[in-house]
């Protein structure tokens, strides 16, 4: 299987900074400084902080002009 295959197979889903599962991936309204997206098992395994945790890092960095920030190391996401 194709890695997008898989990536499609995972349902990504957005995270806002209080923590909290938004939405599917790539409806934020800001375009210019998106919200944090996880694989939806990886995104329910954490906790709700850990998810605020690495929302807010890529909201940071995304208001210093960053397009690609790395998750936190408990919401890092493995690859098969």
């Amino acid at each position: 299987m194709s890695q997008l295959a898989q990536w499609r197979k995972q349902n990504w889903v957005r995270i806002g900074i209080d923590g909290s599962i938004k939405g599917p991936c790539g409806t934020s309204k800001d375009k210019k400084n998106p919200d944090r997206c996880l694989p939806k098992k990886k995104a329910l395994s954490l906790t709700k902080s850990e998810r605020a945790s690495t929302a807010r890092k890529k909201k940071a960095a995304g208001t210093k002009g960053k397009t690609v920030v790395a998750n936190t190391p408990k919401a890092r996401v493995r690859t098969a």
